[in-house]
């Protein structure tokens, strides 16, 4: 039975890092479903063993704050921040600073997925009537997102994940967590502008600019009421993290509940937005790496990494480890597996900190990332690896590098 947990394990995570299977048409949350299955139809979990090793805290959690997400987006409040900042009468470099900061705000509150797909196509269009290069302005969301949202235990999947699963402290967590993401957005800012000086207006005959028209069917128009709603729970829900021991999920669930209350949005409009592969994911891969860590070889294989200088109770080895395995198999799978290591307590902070910036090194790094690179193209903007890279790489570098120096900063 050993043996078929591992084939299935490997099967699983080859998937994670393709993204989908030879010959099957299927994509990552499929395969970490289709391996949950395949462990419990052979028999090596049984059925209660599997919804056991569910972690239902981190499923609540994300899902009442991808209700709160879609509150905002059918209240209209994504198009509304990205159009008021677009139209600031500024300098390109400066609207840039304006930019970052918004959506690292945003993005620690509401998750760096959402705040992309939301404001991706509205900056896009804002750019082109400007007559402003979108490509810095685009890259520069998707980079923030990512380092915006390490900023809380809320900003992404991944740190809802380590937060719950670690029961670290919310504002403990922020404290730590603020210094190396300030420095990280302003790193982030002179290395956009640096890559991008004298390439800031838009190329007259560019296919952006061909294929530019007014895209208000894509635009939800702002609603005040649904605005504050969803931002009055927000702001309650963060008082609550930060002040009380209710559980996370417990308080998130009942603003979510709250929202679903609505007069004029329908619940199936809210629920339709809910990223309901992403809870799959999670679900598929939380069964399968239970399997793995029931038959001992996940503790073998931490061993075998000790012994060959690679102890994962060390920092360095921690950072190097899930900085390559967020950019093998994307950050959630590369947390689940290397959540058992994270036994100190600074391991909590550096997962969650180092997950989330290796999210910028390649477009496939971070859901963020495609969500931006994807709404790019539907514009007429392509934004391949190679002009990523010349930014996703530097910025991954420097904010690591941030990151190691303050955490070890305040361990010595």
């Amino acid at each position: 039975m050993e043996a078929t947990v591992l084939f299935i394990f490997l099967a699983v995570y080859l998937g994670m890092i393709l993204g989908d299977l030879p010959f099957l048409q299927i994509d990552r949350t499929g395969i970490a479903l289709l391996g949950a299955i395949a462990l419990v139809g052979s028999g090596a979990v049984s059925p209660e063993a599997a919804a056991r090793s569910v972690h239902l805290p981190t499923i609540l959690l994300l899902f009442s704050f991808m209700v709160l997400s879609a509150q905002m987006r059918l209240g209209g409040f994504y198009t509304w921040v990205t159009q008021a900042v677009a139209a600031l009468p500024t300098s390109p470099a400066t609207l840039l600073a304006y930019l970052i900061a918004v959506v690292a705000l945003l993005s620690a509150v509401f998750s760096n997925d959402i705040v992309c797909l939301a404001m991706a196509p509205v900056l896009a269009d804002a750019c082109v009537r400007r007559q402003l290069n979108p490509v810095p302005y685009l890259l520069a969301l998707a980079c923030a997102a990512n380092v915006g949202s390490a900023a809380t235990l809320i900003g992404n999947p991944q740190n809802m994940l380590i937060g719950e699963s670690l029961k670290l402290s919310f504002a403990g967590y922020s404290r730590v967590a603020a210094l190396p993401v300030l420095l990280g957005l302003a790193a982030t800012w002179g290395i956009i502008v640096w890559t991008h000086r004298g390439q800031w207006a838009l190329a007259r005959g560019s296919t952006a600019d061909a294929q530019f028209e007014r895209r208000d069917e894509d635009e939800a128009r702002f609603d005040l009421w649904q605005t504050v709603k969803g931002l009055g729970v927000a702001l309650a829900l963060l008082l609550v993290f930060l002040f009380t021991d209710w559980p996370r999920e417990v308080a998130a669930l009942t603003g979510a509940g709250l929202l679903l209350l609505s007069r004029r949005l329908h619940s199936n409009k809210m629920l339709g937005l809910v990223d309901w592969e992403l809870l799959v994911l999670f679900i598929g891969l939380f069964v399968v790496n239970h399997a793995l860590q029931h038959t001992g070889l996940a503790a073998r294989g931490l061993a075998a990494l000790a012994a060959a200088g690679l102890p994962l109770d060390s920092p360095g080895p921690m950072l190097l480890i899930t900085l390559a395995g967020s950019n093998l198999v994307s950050n959630v799978p590369a947390v689940m597996l290397l959540l058992p290591a994270a036994t100190q307590e600074w391991s909590g902070p550096l997962l969650a900190l180092t997950s989330t910036l290796a999210g910028n090194l390649l477009i496939v790094g971070s859901i963020a990332n495609i969500i931006v690179v994807d709404a790019a193209a539907r514009r007429g903007i392509r934004i391949d690896w190679r002009l990523h890279v010349r930014v996703g790489v530097p910025v991954t570098l420097a904010t690591l590098s941030i990151a190691a120096a303050c955490l070890a900063w305040s361990l010595r």
